[in-house]
């Protein structure tokens, strides 16, 4: 935690709590996992915490889920961003095998569930391979990113903080 609070003072110090919640919170792998941690280290109220770690995480969403197999298309053939493209595609679909399955209610538990390797991000990125409705994609993203914010907010303000 200290390696944490010597890299934020020194780079995002500067901006107001709650932005550097939100920017946090739009970052693959973080996401609002590290959003709503964020927000109680830097002493913000709980409701502070959800909305802009949960803004932070949902700006992403429709870019992938509208964008993201066309960039793929358009990047798989070139030499540099080829393989890397390949690589994301095969980590994504690795993980898509409950979502798959179950589709909207695999999608919500792979998002809800505050895991390495789950959330927003992946959750759009596989709705979007396995060509999953954007509609039931963008709501069952919204409920799995509602109950993270939830899991998240007990584990970081409530009953189950450490």
């Amino acid at each position: 935690m200290d390696a944490f609070v010597a890299w934020y003072t020194a780079h995002m110090g500067f901006l107001p709590k709650q932005l550097a919640v939100m920017i946090l919170s739009i970052f693959p792998l973080v996401e609002l996992r590290g959003g709503i941690p964020l927000a109680r280290f830097l002493q913000l109220p709980l409701f502070q915490a959800i909305l802009f770690s949960v803004i932070g995480n949902i700006i992403p969403i429709p870019f992938i889920l509208f964008f993201i197999k066309k960039i793929f298309d358009w990047l798989r053939p070139t030499r540099h961003f080829g393989k890397f493209v390949r690589k994301m595609e095969q980590r994504a679909m690795s993980k898509s095998d409950s979502i798959s399955k179950a589709e909207f209610w695999g999608l919500v538990a792979f998002v809800g569930i505050p895991l390495p390797g789950t959330g927003g991000w992946t959750g759009a990125m596989i709705a979007s391979l396995l060509k999953i409705d954007i509609r039931k994609a963008s709501l069952a993203i919204l409920l799995g990113i509602a109950i993270a914010a939830t899991i998240m907010s007990l584990v970081s303000y409530g009953i189950f903080r450490m």
